[in-house]
């Protein structure tokens, strides 16, 4: 597509959408989204990106395959459910981190969920960008 107008808008609209992905992420705990919902935001970016500039300058903005972040994604959905191992418990029980606890305060909880929901995020994202850069290109 050749429209200035499009150009314009996307590279800010596309920005916007990655920055709201990674709210939907980290929502996703105790309201509704997650990884899921937050990768399919972040890659909607990149795709507009695509259709708006060209799949070769949106693979250059992305700069890594969009097959190795879903395979990162995958190892690291993975080590989530094995770290439940190191404390005796079974395949993808949650386990909680509380940083700076105190006795009045709990801190900042980390969580393997968390780290599930980092790895399902990048899962889909690098998957549908697989799949919409393919189609992009064959256009």
């Amino acid at each position: 597509m050749n429209s200035i107008i499009l150009r314009a808008g996307t590279r800010a609209l596309s920005g916007l959408l990655l920055l709201f992905s990674v709210y939907m992420l980290l929502r996703g705990h105790n309201e509704p989204g997650g990884g899921f919902i937050g990768g399919l935001i972040g890659a909607t970016g990149f795709v507009l990106y695509a259709i708006a500039i060209g799949p070769a300058e949106a693979r250059t903005a992305l700069r890594a395959q969009p097959q190795n972040i879903a395979a990162v994604g995958l190892g690291i959905a993975l080590l989530s459910g094995l770290a439940a191992a190191l404390f005796g418990d079974a395949f993808f029980t949650g386990q909680w981190l509380f940083l700076g606890a105190t006795e009045t305060d709990k801190g900042l909880p980390l969580s393997t969920v968390l780290v599930f929901d980092i790895g399902v995020y990048l899962v889909v994202f690098g998957s549908v960008l697989t799949l919409a850069f393919a189609m992009e290109e064959e256009i």
